[in-house]
């Protein structure tokens, strides 16, 4: 289970003398549980797809802060910030290119019928339920946006 891998990752870290590895994956651990707190089930392990899911966010969250810090100027805040979103990533499944994810939403406009900008949403939920988060939502709203708008 990936709870469990992360657990011994950290245990590695540790006794590697590895403190960034160590500090980041204590921070993605503590996320575990306050989500597994405010759900009511801190003493249940969570599903390696709910914790993907979590981790896919708090990538995302180092991309957005580390695009922050480059337009500040704090060009060391944001390698920081991206070499946590790296570390974060050997957690969760490769991602899909561009072309891969282009042929998902070409075959599945084709099922649901989706051929206007009005059938946006449903693709990208069909999309997103299809890829899970081995895709990024961003890209495939933009894909999708393009598929319809063509």
């Amino acid at each position: 289970m990936l709870e469990d891998r992360l657990n011994a990752d950290i245990k590695a870290a540790l006794l590697g003398g590895d403190q960034f590895t160590a500090t980041t994956l204590r921070g993605l651990k503590a996320t575990i549980l306050n989500v597994k707190v405010a759900e009511g089930s801190r003493d249940q392990q969570m599903s390696d797809q709910q914790i993907q899911s979590i981790f896919a966010k708090e990538a995302k969250k180092r991309q957005e802060s580390a695009d922050l810090f480059k337009q500040g100027g704090n060009d060391a805040k944001a390698d920081q910030e991206l070499a946590e979103k790296k570390l974060i990533e050997t957690y969760l499944p490769a991602q899909l290119s561009e072309q891969e994810i282009k042929m998902i939403i070409d075959d599945l406009a084709g099922q649901i019928g989706a051929a206007t900008m009005a059938d946006m949403g449903k693709l990208i939920g069909a999309v997103k339920g299809h890829a899970g988060p081995s895709a990024d939502g961003a890209l495939v709203a933009k894909l999708v946006k393009e598929k319809l708008s063509a």
